[in-house]
C-alpha cells in the first residue's frame, strides 16, 4: 500500500504538457518583463534559456530525428557531438526569438489528455506587437522525467524535418564528421560579438 501511495504521488507531481508549457512561458516572460536588461545581454539571455526552457526538451531524440538514417551508423562519440552542437544551435535560435519579437503575447491551448497518451501536441498562438500571429506547436513525449518536447513546428514547418534535409545533404558530401564540423563552425561564428562578425566578413 505504501509503495502504491508513493507511486500515485509521483504521477500526480508530473504536470500535464500544456500546463508545463504555460508555466514555463509565464516564468520566462515574467523574468524578461521585470528585467528588460536580460534581452540586451547575450550571456544572461543564454543563461535564462538554459535554466528555464532547455530542461523540457529531449535533445537526444530531436537530434536523432534530424540526422535521420545516418544516426544508426554514427559512433557514440559522433552522436554525442551531434547532440551537443544541435543543442547549442537551438539555444541560440531561442535567444534570437526574444530579440526579434519583443513583448509577445502567448496563448497556450489546452490539451485533452488521458492516462494512455504518451505523445501529444501542445499548440501555442504568439501575437507579436506588430499584429502578426505565429503558431508554434510543441510535439511532446511523456518520459520518466516528465513531458519533454522532441520537435517544434512554427507556422506548419517542423524544425526537425527542415534540418533533416540540409543535414542529409551535408552528410552525403562530407560524412557525419563533416556535419559536426559545419554545426560547430556555425555555433562558433554565432557566439562571436556582432562587431567582430562584421569585421571578419569585410
Amino acid at each position: 500500500m505504501l509503495m502504491l501511495s508513493v507511486s500515485a504521488v509521483a504521477r500526480a507531481e508530473i504536470p500535464p504538457p500544456d500546463v508545463l508549457i504555460r508555466d514555463t512561458v509565464h516564468d520566462v516572460m515574467e523574468l524578461v518583463n521585470t528585467d528588460r536588461g536580460i534581452v540586451a545581454n547575450q550571456k544572461r539571455l543564454l543563461g535564462l534559456v538554459e535554466a528555464k526552457i532547455l530542461p523540457h526538451f529531449d535533445f537526444d531524440r530531436m537530434t536523432k530525428l534530424a540526422v535521420g538514417r545516418a544516426w544508426r551508423d554514427a559512433s557514440d562519440e559522433q552522436k554525442k557531438a551531434l547532440t551537443t552542437e544541435f543543442r547549442t544551435m537551438l539555444v541560440r535560435t531561442y535567444t534570437n526569438v526574444f530579440v526579434t519579437y519583443p513583448d509577445p503575447k502567448i496563448e497556450v491551448k489546452p490539451v485533452k489528455l488521458d492516462d494512455s497518451m504518451t505523445e501529444v501536441t501542445v499548440r501555442n498562438l504568439i501575437r507579436i506587437s506588430n499584429g502578426q500571429t505565429v503558431t508554434v506547436d510543441y510535439e511532446m513525449e511523456k518520459t520518466p522525467a516528465g513531458w519533454k518536447a522532441f520537435d517544434v513546428t512554427v507556422d506548419g514547418v517542423s524544425l526537425v524535418i527542415s534540418y533533416r534535409g540540409s543535414f542529409a545533404d551535408q552528410i552525403k558530401q562530407a560524412g557525419v564528421d563533416g556535419l559536426i564540423k559545419t554545426l560547430s563552425d556555425k555555433n562558433l561564428a554565432a557566439s562571436r560579438p556582432a562587431a567582430q562578425q562584421k569585421a571578419q566578413s569585410n
